[in-house]
């Protein structure tokens, strides 16, 4: 606003009305309402012409400047918490230690702004970017998860879901329980059903990598897939929105089958499930496939399906075979990320980011990557030896990926 332009209309809207002019009038001439003429009338009558100038916007009330040596005070006890493995940092905290110093202690307000002014506060961490498997991989990709549920006398009920992520054709099983072998059988349908995949995306549950007992514990769901060829991905851990279109598959199963019956037996819950399935597959649209229907987008599929022969030529003692396994991880704090059981030093520069962890099996390595964004480039930014507790075997012909996996 042009401060001297203002000034000399208020004065002439006021001479204006004191020779005689209606204040329509007036109002017409400086484009200005009847509250502006009222504010700036009061004004000139108790400060005169010098009433009519524009105040200063400065506010009244100028917040209250600490003494140096009290900044001083607040930065030191900030930096020193900081430091410290275990408390808290922030404004309460350091009142905290000042009022047991004795002498003036500054509000909460006082000692924040002393944080921002001196660059103590950080700035809260940009969304990080999460490289998702579907759009980072090549290749038929399937994604494993449960849910669970219980029957009026307490017996659990599992269900297991097998998602293909592009065409979303689904192989389900109903379990009362999700040990290993139970998540081995329910693999063999969906692989019998959909085929064989180039990857499989789950999460960590203990089922799925093999616990946490010992350090790099290759389980036996972990040691099936590398046998078939098949590389495991395993995605962050506690963070289910990652897998979130087979977690929406596992809402979908609630929703639209276990709230709209009345189960009483297991038995009940494994008879009808396949009602759900075909349901699913048929007449379902979900909105990634634009109208199709899973079993429509799957014809167009190509896949190589596990035949019984081969689960039949399946080893007893399962080997570690020559593959990969991945794991996408939130780099902590700290800067370090943990899988199978080990703690694994990334940078604290990448805290709160992901990273994307694979082994190497047969060349006994551990490869870190980083990816700033879908645009960037991944970069290669730490590998170490990894030696695994037994012999490597070589995948056999059969279970090698076709190319255009």
């Amino acid at each position: 606003m042009d401060d001297q332009h203002e000034f000399r209309l208020r004065r002439k809207a006021l001479r204006l009305r004191l020779s005689g002019m209606p204040l329509v009038q007036v109002l017409k001439i400086v484009h200005r309402s009847k509250a502006w003429f009222s504010k700036w009338t009061q004004r000139f009558e108790q400060f005169g012409a010098a009433g009519l100038k524009s105040r200063s916007r400065r506010p009244h009330h100028q917040p209250t400047v600490l003494p140096p040596p009290l900044v001083r005070t607040i930065v030191h006890i900030r930096r020193r918490l900081v430091r410290q493995p275990v408390g808290l940092i922030g404004a309460q905290a350091i009142q905290h230690e000042l009022e047991q110093l004795g002498g003036r202690v500054p509000s909460l307000a006082s000692i924040k702004r002393v944080l921002h002014q001196h660059g103590l506060v950080p700035k809260p961490p940009d969304p990080s970017y999460f490289p998702r498997p579907l759009h980072v991989m090549t290749g038929v990709l399937h994604a494993l998860d449960w849910t669970c549920r219980y029957l009026a006398n307490d017996v659990k009920v599992y269900a297991f879901h097998t998602l293909n992520l592009r065409t979303r054709a689904c192989v389900q099983t109903i379990a009362a329980n999700k040990q290993g072998t139970t998540v081995i059988a329910h693999l063999y349908q969906t692989w019998q059903t959909l085929g064989i995949p180039a990857f499989l995306q789950l999460d960590n549950d203990a089922a799925f990598c093999g616990g946490y007992k010992t350090p790099r514990r290759i389980g036996q769901v972990v040691r099936l897939c590398l046998y078939l060829g098949i590389e495991l991905i395993f995605l962050p851990v506690a963070e289910p929105e990652c897998n979130g279109e087979i977690e929406e598959l596992n809402g979908l199963w609630s929703r639209a089958y276990w709230q709209r019956r009345h189960f009483s037996s297991f038995r009940q819950v494994q008879r009808t499930s396949p009602q759900f399935v075909q349901w699913y597959g048929t007449r379902y649209c979900p909105p990634a496939l634009a109208g199709k229907t899973p079993a429509q987008a799957q014809r167009t599929e190509g896949h190589r399906r596990l035949t019984a022969a081969q689960v039949r030529g399946l080893p007893g003692t399962l080997p570690i075979t020559a593959g990969r396994i991945h794991f996408i991880r939130r780099v902590q704090a700290d800067g370090t990320i943990t899988l199978l059981s080990e703690t694994w030093r990334v940078g604290r520069r990448f805290a709160g980011h992901y990273v994307w962890a694979t082994i190497t099996t047969h060349r006994h390595r551990l490869d870190i990557w980083y990816q700033r964004s879908a645009q960037a480039d991944w970069r290669l930014i730490k590998t170490v030896a990894y030696a695994l507790p037994e012999s490597i075997k070589r995948l056999k012909p059969e279970f090698v990926q076709p190319p255009s996996a």
